[in-house]
């Protein structure tokens, strides 16, 4: 019963005092402990729900039930103790002693208030655990509110190895718990001597995002489960603000392939300097409305009691399972009212300076070793939350049932996932050299073949806008967009897979999320850019996992960039923007594969090289129009091997022409085709991932740089004048692949330098200076040859800006 009016809640108390008069074990729970109140409300519905779980065979007897809810109580506060030790102290005595100004940090630090109201929340997720019997999965979108979940996860013994071997709920394991909380530290090697970070991280038990990115967690958990499993995903209001697209939600949600999913907004009304818009509009009624009118069904919690967590879970299921039931019986239709917990609460409850600015981070005004009236008030509030050793052991004892249960525990739900295997099909290489074909056609047909090889994997498709415009027919007309309303004669399905929205943030979200499955992007080069943030979060935390020797198991996703600079001269300049691949290549190598296929067979040992590999992002650039094909499928294959590739000439010569990006290379054949003609001697190489020429910043990245032998085969010392050919901005190219830069008086670079508007291939080309006659203009100075001996001067003066472009561009057609 949801409290309405004063009648239900007189109605409501009434009930609760009647069943706390005749059951002693509820009536001991219901008292609550420490700071842990539970209302009348919240007694009924975990009534209702052990009778429910006795009916259902769950749990033996109402008794234990209820003892293991006294026993979240006390396991809450005892988190929540810790929580505020770990921002504030240095150390930690169990006995609950009046601490002093010594046992103070100098630079108290961490999000307190959050995290403590984290901590009833992913507590209630351990408890609901204990009682059905089975391990769900759990995300978290504030990740800066990581103290909460390593203190549970100490408390209830649920750590990963590392932590293991550092910390144990002793004085001397809690006060290095501490100390290690934001202690800087760092080692020889420049990592953190911590395994505790400020958000979560790979050490953290069942930790699968970093979360630092408010609000992407509301836009993978709808993706993530698998249908035999279940997931908990824990959101602020906060990134309910910063990230749209989680509204969506019931759009996407698919009994058929998706597990269960519990939304749970931890609504504490507070941004870092004033209260959120939600707060400001009303509340949480007024975001009731809000997610009702998306085909949410919400519901409202006390967000400071674990029990009602635990009750919100529960039933959040059973509402789902029997809706999608409904679904299967053909008496209701997709979408359904998809449940989700508004967990009502205060920042920092529990603690002084709750509901303050402060308490975002340090809820105390001052800080307790420098101030006796701050000292006071941590002590106070301590004191409420201390809770005795005996009593905790008791209390850990009760909810680590997984032996009883036959359950996994927490820390190892996520990592008992294998990698997929993926059955590679025949592709079609084409054989015939110079055919024109569309690159992203190749990648289609490919990936499409890929698919219905591999059925056993969920699919997803991250799609912005317009797969057909970027030449995915049969990917679109196989898998087809994702709606809840398929229209006639249109590539869409109730089932589909492709997760089609105009928001990048929200469909490459759903790709990062579907971890099990075999995954697509493909975007607009220019628009691509939002994704940056969701993408540089996956890319971390799977290089930490790495370094952790713990090697993230999904399968590796492509992200494809089509209509870009070159191809989409058309639209305004906005439009032209390589920025993605610019600022991924700043990323770790090992992590982030940035290429640029050059034709059809390129794409394919792309595609190819993409699905054998894991844990790592796949980014890349390539023409949708067609394109001549310019290399055979082994030269192309050795391409993907070695990063790059003698195209033409012999690398003996002093003159060396290196491409990167299919247009690009067009244009430096043109100019390697006048070179020949005029008996200059010169080589042409196509480099397809420049990353792999960088110079290595750590032992990892170095192992996925070219070898040794392919830099002195294709760049000898030979060569005494370079001349870069760059798909984005040519400074960019020179710094990634510094080591092949011979000097400013030996090297030359051109690429995108910001010109654009609406403009056809020539245009663009010219506009930026990349032409093939730039591009000889550009070698015969840095070569010392005169440029007369390579271009006419009508040539020259249309490089020069002196004279017609069209003496060195074609007209576009009228």
């Amino acid at each position: 019963m949801t409290v309405t009016t004063v009648q239900d809640e007189i109605l409501i108390e009434q009930r609760a005092s009647i069943i706390r008069s005749n059951d002693e074990d509820f009536a001991n729970w219901a008292a609550g402990y420490g700071v842990i109140m539970h209302s009348a409300q919240t007694q009924l519905r975990i009534y209702e729900l052990v009778c429910l779980l006795v009916t259902e065979g769950i749990i033996t007897n109402k008794a234990e039930a209820y003892q293991q809810l006294a026993a979240l109580d006390k396991l809450t506060c005892a988190a929540m103790w810790l929580v505020v030790h770990m921002t504030y102290t240095k150390n930690v005595f169990l006995d609950g002693r009046e601490l002093t100004a010594a046992d103070f940090k100098r630079q108290p630090q961490g999000h307190t208030g959050g995290s403590l109201n984290m901590v009833p929340g992913y507590m209630g997720y351990m408890g609901v655990n204990a009682l059905t019997g089975i391990t769900r999965q759990w995300l978290m979108g504030q990740g800066h509110c990581v103290a909460a979940i390593d203190a549970v996860n100490l408390l209830l013994e649920n750590t990963t190895d590392v932590h293991k071997e550092r910390y144990n709920w002793s004085e001397q394991g809690l006060t290095r718990f501490v100390r290690d909380f934001y202690s800087y530290l760092v080692n020889q090697q420049g990592k953190p001597v911590s395994p505790l970070g400020s958000h979560v991280n790979v050490h953290t038990a069942g930790a699968t995002i970093e979360g630092g990115y408010l609000g992407f967690a509301g836009l993978y958990y709808v993706h993530q489960p698998m249908p035999d499993e279940r997931l908990v995903a824990f959101l602020s209001d906060g990134a309910f603000e910063e990230q749209r697209g989680s509204d969506w939600a019931p759009r996407w949600w698919r009994a058929e392939d998706t597990g269960l999913v519990t939304p749970i907004m931890i609504a504490n009304g507070r941004r870092i300097d004033q209260r959120t818009t939600m707060s400001q509009s009303g509340g949480s009624e007024w975001f009731k409305q809000h997610l009702a009118l998306n085909y949410f069904d919400p519901v409202v919690i006390d967000g400071t009691d674990p029990a009602a967590f635990v009750w919100a879970i529960f039933e959040m299921e059973n509402r789902l399972q029997a809706r999608a039931e409904a679904v299967k019986q053909g008496k209701q239709h997709y979408p359904i009212k998809l449940p989700y917990v508004i967990a009502e609460t205060i920042k920092g409850y529990g603690f002084p300076g709750a509901g303050t600015n402060a308490a975002h981070g340090t809820p105390l005004q001052e800080n307790p070793a420098k101030s006796a009236e701050a000292l006071i008030a941590f002590n106070q509030g301590a004191k409420k939350l201390w809770v005795s050793t005996d009593a905790l052991k008791s209390a850990v004892k009760l909810v680590n049932n997984h032996n009883q249960a036959g359950r996994p525990k927490e820390n190892r739900v996520k990592q008992s996932a294998e990698k997929s295997r993926v059955n590679c099909p025949p592709l079609n290489w084409k054989q015939e050299l110079y055919n024109n074909c569309s690159p992203m056609a190749g990648w289609d047909e490919g990936f499409t073949l890929l698919v219905k090889e591999n059925p056993h994997l969920r699919v997803r498709v991250g799609n912005p806008d317009e797969l057909r415009s970027n030449q995915m027919n049969q990917t679109l007309d196989w898998l087809k967009h994702r709606v809840t309303q398929p229209e006639r004669g249109v590539a869409e399905a109730v089932d589909g897979k492709v997760i089609t929205a105009l928001n990048e943030e929200a469909v490459v979200s759903a790709v990062l999320a579907n971890q099990q499955g075999i995954n697509l992007v493909v975007s607009y080069e220019a628009f691509a850019v939002k994704m940056l943030g969701a993408l540089r979060q996956a890319i971390i935390f799977a290089r930490h996992q790495k370094e952790a020797h713990q090697p993230a198991n999904w399968l590796s996703v492509p992200v494809l960039l089509t209509s870009h600079v070159w191809e989409n001269g058309k639209n305004e300049q906005s439009h032209q923007d390589p920025t993605l691949s610019e600022a991924l290549m700043g990323e770790m190598t090992d992590m982030v594969r940035v290429l640029f296929p050059c034709d059809w067979n390129s794409a394919l040992a792309t595609m190819q090289s993409t699905y054998a590999s894991y844990g790592q992002i796949w980014l890349a650039t390539l023409p949708k129009l067609p394109v001549p094909i310019l290399l055979p499928k082994d030269q192309s294959i050795k391409l993907l091997e070695d990063g790059a590739i003698l195209v033409r000439g012999a690398t003996e010569a002093s003159i060396q022409l290196v491409a990167v990006g299919a247009y690009q290379l067009a244009e430096a054949l043109k100019a390697s085709d006048r070179l020949k003609e005029r008996e200059i001697p010169h080589s042409l190489i196509y480099i397809i991932e420049p990353g792999r020429f960088r110079v290595a910043r750590d032992k990892a990245e170095a192992e996925q740089l070219v070898v040794e032998e392919v830099m002195d085969n294709l760049f000898p010392d030979t060569i005494k004048t370079r001349v870069f050919v760059c798909h984005g901005r040519p400074e960019v190219y020179l710094g990634i692949m510094r080591q092949l830069d011979l000097g400013p008086k030996q090297t030359a670079a051109v690429g995108y330098i910001n010109q654009g508007g609406t403009l056809d291939l020539g245009g663009m080309l010219y506009a930026n200076k990349t032409t093939w006659a730039h591009i000889l203009y550009q070698t015969a100075k840095t070569a010392s040859l005169n440029p007369l001996d390579i271009l006419s001067e009508k040539e020259i003066q249309a490089v020069t800006g002196g004279g017609d472009p069209y003496a060195i561009i074609d007209k576009p057609y009228q």
